[in-house]
């Protein structure tokens, strides 16, 4: 699943391929962009702005994708064969003489101006993983509402970029509380170690290819995707919900007894709370 540090090592990936090259190929499967050619162009670089990708091309062009759920790029030598799904999932072809990116299932791509990537990128709050990153700002934004439960608040990419479903979950577990907790009533101690807790996750597997929250290395994580096997710190069945506002899927995972706060009713996961302790 494509959180911060899954697009980091796209963006790593794709810039050591590309970056300082002239593309020999283009080919962008989007309507809008069919007869748009960027061949003899060279790239310059390949930044991460938290989920979104930015591939800057030479006479002030950004190609900006975002990979969303299940959107890929992979990145191919000659006569290797490409592998990353169907052809029709095919919607970006960026080729040089000796490498060629293929961008797979991307629901978000658009070739704009360099000088008009705020535009795409403009909303997000301070990049976990960027040179902008501000965790006094990004604790600032989370509390702008207090009343929002903290999941949410967390997944709001203009509060701070770069967390996904995993890490929401494996954040509020470490931080001891439920994903629903009302952000203003996190104990103030533990709203100024979610910052930099969050920017330690990110950073310490931003360079691994399975992601590790927990330190072990047969269990990698504390509570996602666990549910109902055992807490590995009490025992207790982990459990599951969705969280939000059921537009999207938003599988969430929490232990009942090592975090306090709010849960979902049993028979309406979207609806009533309840409070465990």
């Amino acid at each position: 699943m494509p959180e911060g540090d899954t697009v980091w090592q796209a963006a790593r990936r794709l810039h050591v391929a590309l970056a300082g090259k002239v593309l020999t190929r283009s080919d962008l499967r989007v309507p809008r962009y069919a007869t748009a050619d960027l061949t003899g162009r060279a790239v310059l670089d390949v930044t991460p702005r938290g989920k979104h990708l930015l591939t800057r091309i030479e006479g002030g062009l950004t190609l900006h994708s975002h990979l969303r759920m299940d959107g890929s790029w992979k990145v191919y030598e000659p006569g290797r064969r490409w592998s990353g799904g169907p052809a029709h999932q095919i919607r970006a072809i960026l080729g040089t003489a000796d490498r060629t990116a293929v961008g797979y299932r991307l629901p978000v791509l658009e070739l704009l101006r360099t000088t008009d990537e705020a535009r795409a990128v403009g909303h997000l709050g301070p990049d976990l993983l960027g040179p902008d990153w501000d965790p006094d700002a990004a604790l600032q934004n989370l509390l702008r509402d207090p009343e929002r439960p903290l999941g949410e608040a967390l997944l709001d990419q203009r509060n701070l970029a770069g967390i996904g479903n995993v890490y929401k979950s494996e954040l509020c577990f470490l931080l001891g509380v439920t994903p629903w907790l009302p952000v203003g009533a996190l104990p103030a101690e533990r709203a100024g170690q979610l910052p930099v807790l969050a920017r330690k996750l990110l950073e310490f597997n931003r360079d691994r290819p399975i992601r590790v929250t927990t330190g072990r290395r047969e269990q990698n994580l504390f509570v996602y995707g666990r549910a109902p096997r055992p807490c590995l710190r009490c025992g207790t069945p982990v459990r599951s919900g969705n969280q939000g506002d059921g537009s999207r899927e938003r599988p969430t995972y929490w232990c009942p007894r090592c975090q306090s706060g709010p849960t979902p009713s049993p028979a309406r996961p979207h609806g009533n709370l309840r409070t465990t302790n």
